[in-house]
């Protein structure tokens, strides 16, 4: 299988001490290219490893499943040039179950997209809330602020390979309920934002977790419209970010009733919709008690 990490020769250089040769870690980036029955649907850039549940929660996010029966197997085969005989584990042949169609010749993605590139422009916020089989805007769910403040730093403890590396992305599902500390389900981490995102919506098909009732989705980067799709194609009703939202992610997110927090760092973040499902626990001590706390 790939590697997630090699190492390379690198100069150092400290204007203090001066110059000198050293390894330096690297996260790997190799394609995938993702089949279904033989025929190519798309490629994307990616750190090896946990590539089903990356190919799951493409498929997810691009509507074609909602269930793990819906795939029946994810076969790793030889890459182009090889003649099948060596299996370069960079390209993925999908077999979709019986009755499941796959994307129709004109949504099939077969051009070359970036580690930093999930939609590419190939959907509208129209085309996203067409196809969604679920409906964030219903889930009940309610989260603390002071939960939610908390994730950021249990994501960044829980990212081995980017202490190692500094150079990957991370995404992980929070199972947060009232008056107990944060759960961590999955992290998975990527040098593309979105194949992190894939690859935990892929564990969450794979465990019975679709769509993501009463989850929250932390990532470690900012919050693109790709980020916002992926995560109401999952049913995730709480997307948060480390840093800023785009304004299409923001309008995505209001439309299709996701919370969607920003700026999350430190004891501070902003809500740029759904704010009704964030408690601010000192303002509800005191509306308990009688309080008067000023918001402004």
């Amino acid at each position: 299988m790939g590697r997630i990490t090699v190492r390379r020769p690198v100069v150092r250089i400290d204007l203090d001490t001066g110059a000198r040769r050293r390894p330096d870690t690297l996260a790997v980036e190799e394609p995938l290219e993702l089949r279904i029955a033989g025929a190519p649907l798309a490629i994307t850039m990616r750190t090896p490893g946990h590539d089903v549940e990356l190919a799951t929660g493409f498929l997810v996010a691009e509507g074609v499943i909602t269930r793990a029966d819906d795939l029946r197997a994810a076969i790793h085969c030889g890459g182009p040039g090889t003649g099948g005989v060596e299996n370069t584990y960079n390209v993925l042949d999908l077999a979709l179950a019986p009755g499941i169609d796959p994307p129709a010749p004109e949504r099939a993605r077969t051009f070359m997209t970036t580690s930093a590139c999930g939609l590419c422009g190939a959907a509208s916020i129209d085309a996203v809330e067409s196809v969604s089989t679920f409906d964030p805007s219903t889930d009940p769910f309610i989260v603390s602020a002071e939960a939610l403040a908390s994730l950021p730093g249990i994501l960044r403890e829980h990212q081995a390979v980017f202490d190692r590396t500094g150079g990957l992305h991370a995404a992980a599902l929070f199972e947060v309920i009232d008056g107990e500390e944060p759960r961590m389900l999955v992290l998975r981490e990527d040098v593309g934002r979105h194949n992190a995102v894939d690859k935990v919506v892929g564990w969450a098909v794979a465990n019975g977790r679709l769509p993501g009732t009463g989850l929250v989705l932390q990532v470690s980067g900012r919050a693109s419209f790709e980020l916002v799709q992926k995560a109401v194609m999952a049913g995730i009703p709480v997307l948060a970010a480390v840093s800023a939202p785009s304004s299409l992610a923001v309008d995505l997110a209001v439309r299709s009733g996701l919370t969607l927090v920003g700026f999350s760092r430190g004891r501070s973040m902003n809500v740029y919709s759904r704010d009704d499902r964030v408690v601010v626990e000192a303002e509800a001590d005191a509306v308990r008690t009688g309080i008067v706390v000023s918001t402004q």
